[in-house]
């Protein structure tokens, strides 16, 4: 049976969503099919990719310096001992909500979108330096984050585990509006915290509970005004799923609604990586429910 919320004529209209159909579910075998296709494209990208998450080899937060250098001479902030990377190579400064970046020895540049530069003024973003890639990242605590496709740590890749599709957990969904948007702080796995809008919430039952999850929008760099997110924990976080919590992306729908779909349920970048600043679900969001939908703990428990 699928689990929605809403009056009669909204249960009618996602009436094609659903896996308890006439048609004998195919509908959730579409669903299942598009999951299994996103899943892969994701599995790819983790084990292959320059910009994956297992492509980081370090992290330099700007702290209370407005300026990081890079290059393969000791007294650099970011050292890459490379042979295509020069002494000193790049002087990154953060400007407002972006980064001047400059080449600073004289054979010294690097690339913006494949074009070769020597000075650069970019948003939150990456420049390339050789075959390594310097990830700009802001979020009101800004670092250089360290990229390359040579990464040891593809190695160690275990593949990612995810639950059987279940259209049980997919949900359209009314946001109620916070009448008062106000701005909360969201903890972060590298302890600091980080502001955000609660826009409102969705409510829906589950397993005969009533349940209810925040909805946020960051107020970093980069995040878009419409853009809004679910950082949760249930009752598998820390046994079964990453034991910081999971994220699932509301999606919009014409008018005003919202599919919540807990099988594209996802862990932060954190999960398998050490060199990312991700938030931490607030204790308002802790499900006391099993969610066994989306992605599964990629350590199989062991942390």
């Amino acid at each position: 049976m699928c689990r929605h919320s809403g009056p009669l004529m909204i249960v009618l209209a996602i009436m094609v969503w659903c896996s308890g159909r006439a048609d004998g579910g195919v509908q959730s075998d579409s669903l299942a099919r598009a999951l299994d296709k996103e899943r892969h494209k994701g599995d790819e990208w983790l084990k292959s990719s320059p910009s994956s998450y297992l492509a980081t080899i370090s992290r330099t937060d700007f702290a209370e310096r407005s300026t990081l250098t890079v290059g393969s001479a000791s007294d650099n902030d970011v050292v890459l001992e490379e042979p295509f990377v020069s002494g000193h190579h790049v002087a990154v400064t953060v400007v407002g909500d972006s980064f001047q970046v400059r080449a600073v020895d004289p054979e010294a540049s690097f690339t913006v979108s494949g074009e070769t530069v020597r000075w650069a003024v970019v948003g939150p973003s990456a420049v390339g330096i050789g075959r390594l890639r310097l990830r700009l990242s802001h979020q009101r605590y800004p670092a250089i984050i360290v990229f390359d496709p040579e990464s040891p740590r593809f190695k160690e890749y275990r593949g990612l585990r995810y639950y059987p599709v279940d259209t049980s957990y997919r949900f359209v969904l009314a946001l109620r509006a916070n009448p008062k948007p106000d701005t909360v702080v969201i903890l972060s796995t590298r302890g600091n915290k980080r502001r955000a809008l609660r826009v409102g919430w969705f409510d829906f039952t589950l397993d005969g509970k009533e349940l209810s999850l925040e909805v946020h929008r960051l107020l970093e760099p980069g995040i878009g005004e419409e853009s809004i997110s679910i950082f949760f924990t249930d009752e598998t976080s820390g046994t079964e799923t990453y034991p910081v919590g999971r994220y699932v992306d509301p999606e919009p729908m014409p008018g005003g609604q919202y599919v919540v779909d807990f099988n594209r349920s996802y862990n932060p970048a954190c999960a398998f990586s050490d060199h990312y600043n991700c938030p931490i679900p607030p204790e308002a969001n802790h499900l006391p429910v099993s969610i066994r939908a989306g992605e599964m703990d990629p350590h199989g428990g062991d942390h």
